[in-house]
């Protein structure tokens, strides 16, 4: 049985690095990720852990703390948000390509500037395309789930990559919300102990981290992340499947909500699933067959999974929480019309850039772009591709 308790998205967070029991935690402050380390401090004060906690000047050190850690052979974690996230940017590259599976919890942040230090998904998506697993989180509870079972999906020898655990600051790290939290045990069985096959401190193989790469040998390195990162998708759901097994929770790639018959759909990540879940509720209480999928896993992208979910519908409205200044729509946007292009009967597709620097959005607003997908499916035109939702013209 689980341990029943009302917990914000961070504490939830902590307890489950406190649980795991990393060997290094690399930790500089930043809202609103700062109670992570803040709260972890304190069990490495109480000796509830044996973790090395190094507070270091700034988020570069932060990162490259974990490094230095990862690659002598240790687990190392560490958390963000927003220009703490940006000033790691250069070592986050430097983890992937090193193939060291650091897990970071990321609480989303609108990225300077102006200044702002409420809710998007900026920060890590400008990152989606440094190497990292990227695992979103609607909730607390999937905050919680995500990040115990994220060193699995990093650590495993068909991956060795490291793992950005994402929730929505604020609105999942300070709210509090009924949680059910793994005994101590069961989270330790559960991911086990860290065995990496090559390191530093392994006298046996001499290495190098991160030596110069010579354009004899770059591509093909490259070519193993890639690798890596395709047989991540794999690796998540069969961890998935064990934690469904250990908790009853069950996790995929994205989940569907009133998909079976639905001939619009909105697609999403984050916190705001469960303001368009309401919506669609609300809307499918009327009569409208409207649906959603909200993506768990950005990074690898479920590509073809994504563009079977989609094809049986005749609008979506891609919502991205993250101005991408593309001039032509968001990243999520981006990765949902690239999966659907294949498809015999592509659904027309919009994009919604909305909830910018912590912009609130309701569930009337979810219900106006669904009344936009339906002029949509009744005049067969498309209109404006990119657009913006409840901006002040």
């Amino acid at each position: 049985m689980g341990i029943r308790d009302r917990l914000s998205g961070n504490e939830a967070v902590a307890i489950a690095m406190k649980q795991i029991n990393p060997d290094v935690m690399g930790a500089f402050p930043i809202t609103p990720s700062t109670e992570i380390p803040q709260y972890f401090s304190q069990y490495v004060a109480n000796g509830q852990v044996d973790t090395e906690f190094v507070a270091v000047e700034s988020e570069h050190s932060a990162m490259s703390t974990c490094i230095g850690a990862e690659a002598a052979g240790g687990r190392a974690v560490t958390a963000t948000s927003s220009c703490g996230l940006a000033l790691m940017w250069e070592m986050l590259y430097v983890a992937a390509s090193a193939r060291l599976p650091v897990t970071l919890a990321c609480v989303n942040r609108a990225l300077t500037g102006p200044i702002n230090i409420n809710n998007d998904h900026s920060d890590s998506m400008g990152a989606r395309d440094a190497g990292w697993i990227q695992i979103y989180a609607e909730t607390n509870q999937e905050a919680y789930d995500n990040f115990v079972q994220a060193m699995r999906i990093g650590e495993h020898k068909d991956v060795r990559l490291p793992v950005m655990v994402c929730q929505d600051g604020f609105i999942t790290s300070h709210a509090i919300e009924n949680i059910e939290l793994i005994e101590d045990d069961q989270v330790k069985k559960f991911v086990g102990e860290y065995h990496p096959e090559n390191y530093l401190l392994k006298k046996e193989n001499p290495m190098a981290v991160g030596p110069y790469d010579t354009a004899a040998y770059y591509m093909e390195h490259k070519k193993q992340q890639a690798e890596a990162m395709k047989n991540a998708k794999g690796v998540i759901l069969e961890i998935a499947k064990e934690f469904e097994a250990l908790t009853g929770r069950h996790y995929g790639l994205f989940e569907e909500h009133m998909m079976e018959d639905a001939e619009t759909a909105i697609v999403i990540i984050g916190s705001s699933a469960g303001t368009a879940k309401q919506a669609v509720n609300e809307l499918r209480a009327q009569g409208k067959k409207v649906g959603l999928v909200k993506v768990r896993v950005f990074r690898p992208f479920p590509m073809q999974e994504i563009a079977q979910a989609l094809s049986k519908v005749k609008a979506v409205a891609v919502m991205d929480k993250t101005e991408s200044f593309s001039a032509c729509g968001g990243p999520l946007f981006a990765e949902t019309r690239s999966a659907a292009y294949d498809l015999k009967n592509r659904p027309a597709m919009i994009n919604y850039v909305y909830g910018l620097g912590g912009r609130d959005v309701r569930v009337e607003d979810i219900e106006h772009v669904y009344a936009e997908l339906d002029k949509i499916v009744k005049t067969g035109e498309t209109g404006e591709v990119y657009r913006h939702l409840s901006v002040r013209e």
